[in-house]
C-alpha cells in the first residue's frame, strides 16, 4: 500500500492518497483544500471513494472536486457538509456547498476500497463524529490523535471525556504508524 500526504490550506490539514500499485483507482482521504494538487496526487488513478474522518471545513474543502464519488462520513457529522455554520467553515469564510455523503461509517465496519481494507474505530472528542480508519498497521487519525498532543474538545461537539477514552483505545495498537490530520505521524509505542 503506498500513502501519499498532500498538507493543504491555510491549517496545512494533511490529505491522503492511498493506493496498490497494481491497481488503477485510490481512496481519498480528508482533502481539505486545493483541489488540483489532490488531483495531481493521483497520477491518473481513479477515485474509488472520499473518506472523511471528521466534518470540519479544513477537512472537506475541496470534496466538491469529487461530487459524484461514493463521500464516506459518520453520520453524527454528516450535517457539516451540509451548513458550513457547524463545519466551522462560515467562522473561517468558506461558505462553499459540500457534496452530501453517499455513505456513513460506522463502529466496526469493514470497507473495502481500491482493494485495501479499513477498519472503522469511532473516536468522538474531537466531534461526536470523529472516526479513525485502520488498514493493516497503518492509521488514519484525523484530529483525534497528532504527534504529541491531540485533537481540541473546546468546540462544539467537542468533548474531553470522550476523548480521553478514544485515545484509550488508540494507545492500544502498539506498533501502529498513524498518520494525523496535522503534522507529522508517529508510531503508537
Amino acid at each position: 500500500m503506498t500513502i501519499k500526504t498532500i498538507p493543504v490550506g491555510d491549517l496545512q490539514t494533511n490529505c491522503y492518497v492511498v493506493y496498490r500499485e497494481d491497481r488503477d483507482d485510490a481512496v481519498v482521504i480528508d482533502p481539505g483544500d486545493e483541489a488540483e494538487a489532490i488531483l495531481a496526487a493521483l497520477n491518473g488513478k481513479k477515485v474509488a471513494a472520499v473518506l472523511l474522518t471528521h466534518g470540519h471545513y479544513d477537512h472537506t474543502g475541496a470534496l466538491h472536486a469529487f461530487a459524484g464519488r461514493p463521500i464516506y462520513i459518520h453520520a453524527m457529522d454528516a450535517m457539516m457538509l451540509e451548513d458550513s455554520h457547524y463545519s466551522f467553515g462560515k467562522a473561517a469564510g468558506d461558505t462553499q456547498a459540500r457534496p452530501k455523503a453517499t455513505d456513513f461509517l460506522s463502529e466496526g465496519q469493514r470497507l473495502e476500497l481500491a482493494g485495501i481494507t479499513f477498519e472503522v474505530l469511532h473516536t468522538p472528542g474531537h466531534t461526536r463524529g470523529c472516526v479513525c480508519l485502520k488498514s493493516g498497521m497503518d492509521l488514519f487519525t484525523g484530529d483525534t490523535l497528532f504527534d504529541g498532543d491531540y485533537g481540541r474538545t473546546d468546540l462544539p461537539g467537542g468533548s474531553q471525556e470522550q476523548m480521553r477514552a478514544s485515545l484509550r483505545r488508540l494507545f492500544t495498537l502498539h506498533g501502529c504508524r498513524f498518520y494525523p490530520g496535522h503534522g507529522p505521524g508517529n508510531v503508537i509505542k
